[in-house]
This record gives structure tokens, sequence and C-alpha cells, in this order.
């Protein structure tokens, strides 16, 4: 992962760590890492942050801890030059984080392609907890009954259940706050490229934060020793 780097891993990790968990700029890791004598550009960490943070979510969903069979699921706002976009997310009834999806348009289309990825990774829920967005109503009916549809075994499967209800989906809107806290000092994303990159790996240090790995244990472990366990 790391070959025919300039950098030691160490300094790669610990920039790519504190930009994804701290409300830091580019210019102040550069800063940062100047006190402790080590040279490099903000241009640099923001091209390791792209490049790495894909590659350590990979590995973190290699080991994370299953979730519940009851979500909520809702979306919030990205801006992209200038441009709002959308991040659909989903949680289960304690908390923990399901699935993601960075999308450039907000419809029927990418509301389903969100689901199919939620469903392909972490199977069929029993229920569905939704805001009143008619949209994500029709994908929650339109993915069910394909995958019904293509279930393999012979017993039928009972069909999700959808609650229509922004009191109860209070829950995943709580949760929007810390992807959207870190988000907030970048001041919006210049590609759409770099915004699917980081924002996974912001969704990733949320999850580690949440004990979601199969490693986290009781007391949870730091989020520096847990970050270099997925490179271990």
């Amino acid at each position: 992962m790391f070959k025919g780097r300039h950098f030691d891993r160490s300094v790669i990790l610990l920039c790519v760590r504190w930009y994804l968990a701290y409300g830091l700029s580019l210019r102040n890791l550069d800063e940062m890492m100047a006190e402790r004598g080590v040279a490099v550009d903000h241009a640099t960490i923001h091209r390791w942050t792209v490049h790495y943070a894909p590659l350590l979510l990979e590995q973190f969903n290699r080991r994370k801890r299953a979730v519940s069979r009851k979500w909520h699921i809702d979306q919030t706002n990205v801006k992209v030059r200038g441009r709002w976009m959308y991040l659909y997310r989903a949680i289960d009834s304690d908390g923990d984080t399901i699935e993601f999806w960075f999308s450039e348009r907000r419809n029927l289309t990418a509301a389903k392609r969100f689901l199919r990825k939620a469903l392909k990774r972490h199977g069929r829920p029993e229920r569905i907890v939704i805001d009143g967005s008619q949209t994500n109503y029709e994908a929650i009916l339109s993915c069910d009954t394909e995958n019904r549809l293509r279930d393999p075994s012979n017993c039928p499967l009972k069909p999700i259940r959808i609650r229509q209800s922004a009191y109860l989906n209070n829950r995943i809107e709580q949760d929007h706050r810390a992807v959207k806290r870190r988000n907030r000092p970048m001041l919006g994303f210049k590609s759409v490229k770099s915004a699917r990159a980081i924002l996974g790996g912001i969704e990733m240090i949320h999850m580690l934060r949440k004990g979601q790995a199969q490693y986290a244990c009781n007391p949870l472990p730091s989020l520096a020793e847990q970050f270099d366990r997925l490179v271990a």
C-alpha cells in the first residue's frame, strides 16, 4: 500500500487520520508537520487522503461488525464546486452506520442504487424508517421486490416494513451532524472524486469512533490504535 512513497508510512497515516478526524485545514497540517521537522506540502496531504481513504475504508469494511435489522435512511447535502450534491446514509436502531452513498443527484435512480448496495452488503432488514420522501418510499418498494424475486431459497420472504415519520427519523438526522461537522471547515469540495474519497474516509472515522470494528472492545481502543490496525 505504501511501496515507493517518499515519506514514511507513519507520516502518511498521521496526516490522513488527522485530516479526516479533526477540523483542520490542509494548511494547518502543513504547519503542524513543519513544527515536527517534516516538510510536506498541503497539496501532497490532499493527494494522500484522496488515494488512501478508499483503501482504508475497504480494509475497515472487511472488519466491520454486523448491524441490526431495523434501519433509518435519509440523505444530507454536500457542496461540490458550488453545487449541492447528496450523501445517502443509513444507520440501524443502535445508531451504527450501515451504509452510505455519494450521488450527484437526488432522485429515484440514486436512491435505488444506494439501497441495492446496502441490501447486498448487509442483507434484508425487517423495517426501514424514512421521513416523508416519496422517492425513498418508491425506491424501497422497488428494491424489496427485486431482492425477493432474486432470493434463491424457496421460502417466501416477508416484505420490508416501511415507516414514514420525521419524528422517528430524528436519530439519523442527529447522526448526520458528525459528518457535517467535519465537512464544514473544508468549505466544499473541488471535485466529485475527492468528495467521494474524503467523505468515505470521514464516515470510516465516524464508524471507528462508534466502535463498529470487530476488534473494538471495552474499553474502546483509541482512534490511533484502531487506525493502525487497518494497515497491520
